[in-house]
């Protein structure tokens, strides 16, 4: 009964800490492990691009792991579908004291995770070829891209797994578990590719089995938190049954980030196809060594947005709303910092960042074209992760879902079928300064007009 009492009373603390600690540590608390953990989770395919890049001489290698990008973004965006849901809904009910409801939400989502990662791996291994292609493969890079894609498909479930509970784990009080989780993976895959490629030859199959087991010892590290009688959320015997009022719940939340990586991966699609016809496997190579880059960055700011989010739940949720703009201003300054560095870094040390990933000199001179032009105004990316993040923190997932849009699909598409014909390859690479400006003034203004509302809200 005491050792009950004691695990009541931690859990309490923990929840306690979202509403009342100071703002600035709190989101240094929440965010600092998260960023490691994001960052980390960046590496796991870093590291593939970059063994595979030096690893096999035919350069053709990295244009067909760029055309796998998008493919498996599909599969991460499913896998989002339900984890992100999950712990926005968890912080809120949280902050309402509803540990039962929250409990339901544990239990629905790990169903729902399992039967739709079985679902999309079994449909993408029957369709992988016709899909590859859709998305850009060349007969040059498609060998590649399909045994990459054949021997990493397997791993991918236990991928949606752990990103799932390990957001959960984040929100509901283990900030720092939740880093330790990606750290293992990250590190067992550093160790384990440069093995299976140099010393196994195995080639790029090499890298997706390191990429497997990595998974396969994460995904177990962080269910079996959620068996533990001891954390502050854990499965409960009888939360398991479908509940199709939760299970809405999630989804609807859950679908801005699914929009938001479905939408990338779309974009891809027309912009590898593009790439193909303008600038041929070379252009498609570059976007390797952009996308790459921009992800370290990119995952930072998302890190930070991981932090953010069980307090921006909370508060709400308790309808603490000063403290709710206070974590906002700061989160909003940070992404703006991070986005900032990766602007500076990548128009002033191309060459740097193409050599990392490649040999080749014809690739590596179009990939330096790239990064001057698409990161003239990356700066402005932080503000429109943080702002979008800030409405699906909320649970406003409609807005969250018309943020993921604007960029992705409202401006960019348009986009590339008018600069590309006017400019040739880089209006391609131009499309991403025009568009991150235009995302960035609807973001501003829709941020603008919700703030306003909470104020008014709070007054009545």
């Amino acid at each position: 009964m005491k050792k009950e009492q004691t695990q009541t009373q931690s859990s309490h603390e923990r929840l306690q800490e979202l509403g009342n600690a100071v703002i600035w540590r709190l989101l240094l608390k929440y965010s600092l492990p998260a960023v490691v953990g994001t960052v980390v989770m960046a590496i796991y395919n870093i590291i593939d691009s970059i063994v595979i890049g030096h690893a096999i001489a035919d350069p053709n290698v990295v244009s067909g792991i760029a055309v796998t990008f998008p493919v498996m973004n599909l599969g991460t965006a499913l896998g989002m579908l339900i984890g992100a849901g999950a712990a926005t809904r968890v912080s809120i009910v949280m902050g309402q004291e509803d540990r039962r409801q929250a409990e339901v939400i544990l239990g629905n989502s790990v169903q729902l995770t399992i039967i739709i990662g079985i679902t999309y791996i079994t449909l993408f291994a029957i369709f992988i070829t016709p899909i590859l292609k859709m998305f850009g493969a060349s007969p040059n890079s498609l060998p590649y891209a399909r045994e990459f894609m054949l021997w990493i498909l397997p791993g991918m479930v236990l991928m949606n797994l752990t990103f799932s509970y390990n957001n959960i784990m984040r929100a509901t009080g283990y900030p720092g578990k939740a880093m330790y989780t990606n750290l293992i993976g990250a590190g067992l895959n550093a160790i384990l590719a440069p093995i299976f490629l140099f010393g196994f030859k195995w080639g790029i199959k090499g890298a997706a089995i390191a990429t497997d087991l990595s998974m396969l010892v994460t995904s177990f590290f962080v269910m079996s938190h959620f068996f533990r009688c001891d954390t502050t959320l854990h499965f409960v015997k009888g939360t398991f049954r479908f509940n199709w009022k939760v299970i809405k719940a999630i989804l609807y939340i859950g679908m801005a980030p699914f929009l938001i990586n479905v939408a990338g991966s779309a974009i891809n699609a027309i912009v590898n196809n593009s790439l193909l016809h303008y600038g041929g496997d070379n252009a498609i190579a570059s976007v390797v060594v952009f996308n790459r880059f921009v992800t370290i960055f990119v995952m930072v700011v998302i890190g930070i947005c991981q932090g953010m989010q069980p307090i921006l739940g909370y508060n709400y949720g308790s309808r603490r709303f000063d403290r709710l703009f206070s974590t906002l201003r700061l989160a909003i300054f940070s992404g703006l910092t991070v986005t900032t560095i990766g602007s500076i870094l990548g128009a002033f040390n191309p060459r740097l960042i193409a050599s990392m990933f490649m040999q080749d000199a014809e690739q590596i001179e179009c990939a330096m074209n790239c990064l001057r032009i698409t990161t003239i105004g990356f700066w402005m990316v932080g503000f429109q992760i943080v702002g979008t993040n800030f409405f699906q923190s909320l649970g406003m997932a409609g807005k969250a879902v018309f943020l993921s849009l604007t960029r992705q699909i409202i401006f960019m598409i348009p986009m590339l079928f008018i600069l590309p014909p006017l400019f040739g390859l880089d209006g391609v690479w131009g499309c991403y300064p025009v568009c991150d400006t235009a995302a960035t003034i609807v973001t501003a203004s829709m941020l603008a007009w919700q703030i306003k509302k909470i104020k008014k809200s709070a007054l009545a």
